[in-house]
């Protein structure tokens, strides 16, 4: 069962596409978070939807917002695809131990072995705020989690 409104975040600690340590508890007090797992780069439904983040960035920092991207890829592949896409934002593997803070928020497919698509709003002091969980195939709204930062 994925975390629910009202919980606090689980910390977590992953690498970037671009090697660099990421830790959610670095943005406590700063700045709130935008969770958003994935199940895999490169493929059409994920593609559409973080190129739709990449064209919305302003959404984001202009609601103090930092937006971090998981999925069950390896850094490299990550690497690759951020710069194929011009993503500019931190896509973060969960590649090793696999899938283990997809499990922690409880976003991961054991059967198909990558994160479905759930999607946390963490506010300033760690405690999830909005959360959406969709199935593989169903792509999310950003304009729904845009307004839910809107209620922080």
């Amino acid at each position: 069962m994925a975390i629910q409104v009202g919980e606090k975040a689980p910390d977590f600690e992953l690498k970037d596409n671009h090697g660099r340590t990421v830790k959610l508890s670095d943005f406590r007090g700063e700045k709130n978070v935008v969770l958003l797992f994935y199940p895999f780069a490169f493929t059409g439904v994920c593609t559409g939807e973080l190129c739709e983040l990449r064209d919305n960035l302003p959404r984001f920092a202009d609601r103090d917002t930092q937006l971090l991207a998981v999925s069950n890829d390896s850094v490299p592949t990550l690497r690759v695809f951020a710069e194929q896409e011009g993503l500019e934002y931190p896509l973060l593997s969960d590649f090793w131990p696999h899938g283990e803070v997809s499990r922690a928020y409880g976003v991961f497919a054991e059967d198909k072995g990558c994160a479905v698509r759930g999607t946390f709003v963490i506010d300033k002091e760690g405690v999830v705020r909005w959360t959406v969980v969709n199935g593989l195939p169903d792509a999310r709204d950003l304009n729904e989690y845009v307004e839910a930062l809107d209620t922080l």
